[in-house]
């Protein structure tokens, strides 16, 4: 089978592997539209320690399932799916306690690094565990499920805010996840201001539910009940801090700097919640229906389709200026 692997830091080819064979308990799913993720782009270079060569990378993906492991149960050859970009235990303290992406032995679809190496889906196929699989609303086209992940994140985040109906909420950063809070937040039934710096990606914030929008230089309103910071750079964690009301509560979803200054002071005095946001536990269903229904749009965060083949292209659109989502297509999408 074909698949892009990332053969050294920042050099993607397209290559011939070996069919894989799902063991007990997984599946093989041939792969319609996988999504390149900003981790995807800032791993590439090898800079992350996330995405050591050789690698096929990609965990944002959607397909059918064409062949199955022994004692497979819930899935049969046909069944359109997606699947979790977490493979959790299932048997660890937090796995039972339902925390799925804070497994012990968490592994991450596409990711290789000091711990673990687990192959993606820029491929034609890719194996996963049964456990971790979904399956897809009647209807739903494979580019919108391969969403289904960066929703779950979004959802998440709103999640770990707890009640937020009637709420003013202020979102740091209108890229594709910030894109995806705002209409989580705008659903559940939130109040919502966006900030960045690009114009562009602000009028894309208001057509999707942002009520107001701002330039970071233009932002007046600092009596936020909530903040979610999807940057993760000390300014505009600094802005995070700034923004809400005393009591407030603050998400942490954007880790671009592995390390940020905390204004400490400002935290503990007027007695801010600081919360962090990590991956999906549990939402992939909710953010299934979500894209279904239309509450959460995805098809204006699409910024082109690339076949395997142009995988190398796919990457450099997905980092040019502007880009939301660059979507992979190993296989025909029928």
């Amino acid at each position: 089978m074909k698949v892009l692997e990332l053969s050294q830091p920042s050099v993607l080819n397209v290559r011939e592997r070996d069919e894989p064979v799902p063991g007990a308990g997984e599946v093989c799913i041939a792969v319609r539209a996988c999504g390149i993720c900003g981790s995807d782009l800032h791993g590439l270079d090898g800079s992350t320690g996330r995405r050591i060569p050789p690698v096929v990378m990609g965990h944002e993906a959607s397909g059918v399932i064409e062949s199955i492991g022994e004692d497979v149960s819930c899935w049969m050859v046909g069944d359109r799916v997606t699947f979790d970009s977490t493979v959790w235990c299932g048997e660890c303290h937090f796995c039972r306690a339902g925390r799925v992406n804070l497994c012990d032995h968490r592994q991450v679809v596409g990711v290789s690094c000091a711990e673990f190496q687990r192959d993606g889906a820029f491929a034609e196929k890719v194996v996963v565990p049964q456990r971790i699989v979904h399956r897809l609303p009647v209807g739903l086209s494979f580019e919108e499920a391969a969403f289904a992940e960066p929703v779950g994140v979004a959802l998440h985040a709103v999640a770990r805010a707890g009640e937020v109906r009637d709420k003013t909420a202020l979102v740091i950063g209108s890229g594709l996840i910030g894109l995806l809070v705002i209409q989580a937040l705008k659903s559940a039934g939130a109040a919502v201001t966006a900030v960045d710096q690009d114009e562009s990606r602000l009028a894309l914030a208001k057509t999707l539910g942002a009520e107001h929008v701002a330039l970071p230089n233009e932002l007046s309103k600092s009596d936020f009940d909530l903040a979610f910071e999807v940057v993760g750079i000390a300014p505009t964690i600094q802005l995070a801090v700034n923004s809400v009301v005393k009591g407030g509560r603050l998400v942490l979803v954007g880790n671009l700097s592995p390390e940020v200054p905390l204004p400490l002071q400002a935290v503990v005095t007027r007695e801010l919640d600081v919360l962090g946001s990590c991956a999906i536990a549990g939402e992939y269903p909710a953010a299934l229906e979500a894209i279904a229904t239309g509450a959460i749009q995805v098809k204006p965060l699409i910024s082109g389709l690339y076949p395997l083949d142009d995988g190398a292209e796919a990457f450099a659109a997905a980092g040019r200026k502007g880009a939301l989502k660059v979507l992979v297509t190993p296989s025909e999408i029928l």
